[in-house]
């Protein structure tokens, strides 16, 4: 168990936290939420020890095993499998053992060593590491290239694996889907929902934290506040709060000034006097509500793009990819036909590496088509957003000299539009418009966070009124509120999309059609985003049987391989045989939510009239049916979590089983 008792935690003159308790149980699964720049990531660190309350208690159990993913980049020779494997402390510590006891001659502590080893799972685990590194989108042809082989992106992956690797009790993650793209965005929920030690993850991603956690903490302000639920259960419970706390502000405001009028009419009436006195005690003596004051999230706004060109672009049999040192093409996408057309909202789909931003630094006129021909429509405006900003910007500059010089080049190519100026003041509002107000314009961009770089990027795009809007991972560097403000006015643009993204509720809220970059090729993809999601489970799948199957042959090459449809066989009738055991618990599951639902939403109304009620029997009936209802509500959570338990372990027994046979 974890438990915060009254923790203060400064940052420099900046309180993080503000007398905050807190107590999480062993197998919580926790998101943890709020704006950038609240303070998030340093609660982290305070758990995993490397910041230290300056009032309070932090207890965790001794014998934990803390996870974490670290920040740096590794360069090293090290095989990425044994980089991964090394992540197992357990194992590596029986590993120790044993060479110490080899080297002191022990016959005793061999033989305890070895049951160690044993138990840390010695056995299988470089294909534990393995899998992970599959998962995560390494080819199998890459898990024993050395890790400084890798760019930086595909390290950081290797220390997600590697975190991942250890046999934690407790997993810290901090943004841990920065450099996933979508395949293994999936893969990773999985890992982590079968996950049976305690997480605790920060994420910009709704669906992401939707999946994988079942209890929210929000900060703000220095106050931890804690949420039964995930992600859009917090939300909707917020939403409601704050209804309720600024209807109990107004409420406690019209009698604040029913007391002050009294006090300033009859105070110096010598009758009253004493009553004036009264009420201006009770008025020192009230607990004030304090106001709602949500944080405001920028608002992004695209004006009308006007007339668009029909079609914007058009791709003749068209390759992409680069040129390397030796001016020699390096193809990545190939026969790339067709059109795109005004109004179309696209999302692109497919794993890092396969070319979807190499694809989009193509049709934005960054990178020239290595074979065939690309058509830009007569007066396009394209908007670009490079997946890293300091492509775009420059890290010496500020908003502002970004901004009129690209106001100049836009007036020296007579391309200014109605209601755009070049004027200093006119190039600040616009700033302000998107919270670069004073000196945030005047801050050089190297200074910036990822955040603020981000808003930038999108601001000069917005400037642009583009016709068409390239978009390569825009929301990596945003807070949920401001993603959230993305997608309002993505929804309400009138130009056409193209978007590269790993957070499906931006896919979801803004394209109605997917393209699917893969294997050097483009091409339509029929479906949604759930279809999507199933079609890389199942890759997924094939990948990890072919590994297994691989290895089989290596340990035993005697032992012919099952036929595929022998295999398809066993796995339809382990479906199946896992389907009937899983049915009645997943009908009571179904229902205990119903009726959860049913007593939270009678809990809220029973609070509501008790804040309401003006009379004393009123009150008295709301209340004991209250108690009754949280007593209820109690039971059937209870009971709610035993059924959900039954469920993951049935699941995770069949995962097993799966994963043991040939």
């Amino acid at each position: 168990m974890i438990t915060l008792r009254n923790v203060t935690l400064r940052r420099g003159a900046k309180v993080v936290l503000d007398g905050v308790d807190l107590t999480l149980h062993a197998g919580d699964k926790v998101g943890l939420v709020g704006r950038n720049g609240t303070g998030k990531s340093s609660l982290l660190a305070l758990l995993r020890g490397e910041l230290h309350e300056d009032a309070g208690e932090v207890a965790l159990p001794r014998h934990w095993r803390v996870a974490h993913v670290a920040q740096e980049i590794p360069d090293s020779e090290q095989p990425a499998t044994d980089f991964v494997l090394a992540g197992d402390t357990r194992l590596a510590e029986a590993q120790a053992q044993l060479a110490q006891a080899e080297a002191g001659g022990d016959g005793e502590a061999i033989a305890l060593a070895h049951t160690a080893l044993a138990d840390a799972g010695a056995h299988d685990a470089r294909a534990r590491a393995q899998s992970l590194l599959l998962g995560l989108g390494f080819a199998s042809a890459e898990l024993e290239r050395p890790v400084n082989h890798f760019s930086g992106g595909w390290r950081m992956r290797m220390q997600l694996a590697r975190a991942l690797m250890c046999p934690a009790d407790l997993l810290l993650l901090d943004e841990p889907t920065n450099h996933l793209d979508l395949d293994a965005l999936v893969w990773l929920e999985g890992w982590l929902q079968r996950f049976e030690g305690t997480l605790l993850v920060i994420s910009h991603d709704r669906e992401f934290l939707d999946a994988v956690t079942r209890i929210t903490l929000h900060l703000e302000h220095g106050r931890l506040q804690r949420y039964g639920g995930h992600y859009s259960h917090f939300e909707a419970q917020r939403a409601q709060h704050m209804q309720q706390q600024q209807a109990a502000w107004a409420r406690q405001q019209e009698r604040v000034a029913r007391l002050q009028r009294f006090v300033e009419r009859f105070r110096a009436k010598a009758t009253k006097a004493r009553q004036a006195q009264s009420r201006l005690k009770a008025l020192a003596r009230m607990e004030r509500v304090a106001p709602v004051l949500a944080d405001s999230a920028v608002a992004f706004e695209f004006a009308d793009p006007g007339d668009m060109p029909n079609p914007m672009l058009t791709l003749h049999d068209v390759t992409v990819g680069y040129r390397d040192a030796a001016n020699q093409a390096c193809p990545i996408v190939e026969g790339i036909r067709g059109s795109v057309l005004p109004g179309q909202r696209i999302g692109i789909l497919g794993a890092n590496g396969q070319g979807k931003s190499t694809l989009v630094k193509t049709l934005a006129g960054m990178l020239p088509p290595l074979v065939g021909r690309l058509h830009v429509g007569r007066g396009l405006r394209i908007g670009y957003f490079a997946q890293h900003e300091l492509d775009v910007l420059r890290a010496d500059e500020t908003p502002l000299q970004h901004l009129q010089r690209l106001a100049r080049d836009t007036e020296a190519a007579g391309a200014l539009l109605s209601g755009q100026s070049t004027r200093e003041q006119d190039l600040r509002t616009f700033l302000g418009s998107l919270q670069f107000e004073g000196d945030a314009a005047l801050q050089p961009v190297g200074t910036m966070s990822g955040g603020e770089r981000a808003r930038l990027a999108l601001a000069l795009l917005i400037w642009q009124r583009p016709h068409l809007l390239l978009l390569d991972e825009p929301t990596n560097h945003l807070d949920l509120a401001t993603r959230e403000a993305l997608a309002l006015a993505l929804t309400g643009f009138e130009g056409t999309v193209l978007l590269v993204s790993h957070d499906r509720a931006l896919l979801r809220s803004v394209c109605d059609t997917f393209w699917l970059v893969g294997g050097g090729r483009l091409q339509p993809f029929d479906g949604d985003l759930d279809d999507y999601q199933r079609y890389l489970l199942e890759q997924a799948r094939q990948r990890r049987e072919a590994l297994a199957s691989s290895a089989a042959a290596s340990a035993n090459p005697a032992t012919p391989s099952p036929t595929p449809q022998q295999r398809r066989r066993e796995q339809a009738q382990r479906r199946q045989h896992l389907a009937n055991q899983l049915r009645p618990y997943q009908r009571e599951h179904a229902a205990l939510e119903a009726r959860l639902d049913a007593l939270s939403a009678e809990q809220d109304a029973l609070l509501a009239q008790l804040g309401a009620a003006s009379d004393a029997a009123t009150r008295a009936e709301a209340g004991r049916r209250l108690k009754a209802v949280q007593a209820e509500l109690a039971e059937v959570e209870q009971r709610w979590l035993t059924v959900a338990e039954a469920i993951e372990a049935l699941q995770r027994q069949a995962a097993a089983d799966a994963a043991a046979l040939p």
